[in-house]
């Protein structure tokens, strides 16, 4: 067997090299892992710099009271346009999800109520239906629909990124509690960017997405 020369060497090592970095840098599916056990964030009034995510509190300052919150323990206010109501929950309300890659959600759907369609860049959604009846679906890139209806106890996902949307198909008030793989996942909600509340055209999304929920429970892929 040939041995390799100086410059064949060199170029096999080199590269290892860039598959290594290459591999590196490829994104993870959430966010980075803490560097350790415990970093509530430190109130922001103390943070004396911008930074990708919060400071920590000093660790003789950390409580058990940061590990807690009790801002998903009561409905929110569905009088309005969509009758629903959304409370997310980061770790700028939270300081105990500091680090941990985290955030929560509750949703409250008024009979009729929706979610319209939005996106969370940062994070996938996991939604649990505490009560009542409810449509959920996402769209993909290819332009498909896939839709559920839940009911009391069942799950859902929504992929990270792709456009997702929820509609109370019952008769009284359903609840959700999700939880999210990002400490600060965002939202991107096109119809509310682009269109006012009372106008025709979110009248008329608003009238299309309540036409799903007398689609058959069954159907799970659908062209949109």
């Amino acid at each position: 067997m040939e041995k390799l020369s100086d410059s064949g060497l060199a170029a096999s090592l080199l590269r290892l090299l860039l598959l290594a970095l290459l591999c590196s840098l490829t994104p993870s599916s959430a966010d980075d892992s803490p560097l350790q056990d415990l970093c509530p964030a430190a109130p922001q009034g103390e943070a004396k710099l911008f930074m990708n995510g919060f400071l920590c509190k000093t660790p003789s300052s950390v409580m058990a009271s940061d590990f807690k919150t009790s801002r998903l323990n009561h409905a929110g206010d569905t009088d309005n346009f969509l009758r629903s109501s959304m409370n997310v929950v980061t770790a700028a309300d939270f300081p105990g999800l500091n680090t941990q890659g985290l955030s929560m959600a509750r949703t409250d759907l008024a009979m009729d109520g929706m979610v319209p369609p939005h996106s969370h860049p940062r994070a996938s959604e996991m939604m649990f239906v505490s009560h009542g009846t409810v449509v959920a679906g996402f769209v993909d890139s290819g332009n498909r629909l896939f839709q559920r209806t839940l009911r009391d106890g069942d799950v859902f996902v929504f992929p990270r990124g792709l456009l997702h949307f929820c509609v109370n198909a019952g008769y009284g008030l359903a609840t959700t509690f999700s939880v999210l793989n990002s400490q600060n996942p965002g939202v991107m909600s096109i119809a509310g960017a682009m269109f006012a509340p009372g106008s025709d055209v979110m009248e008329r999304l608003v009238s299309r997405i309540l036409s799903l929920k007398a689609r058959n429970a069954t159907t799970t892929v659908s062209s949109v």
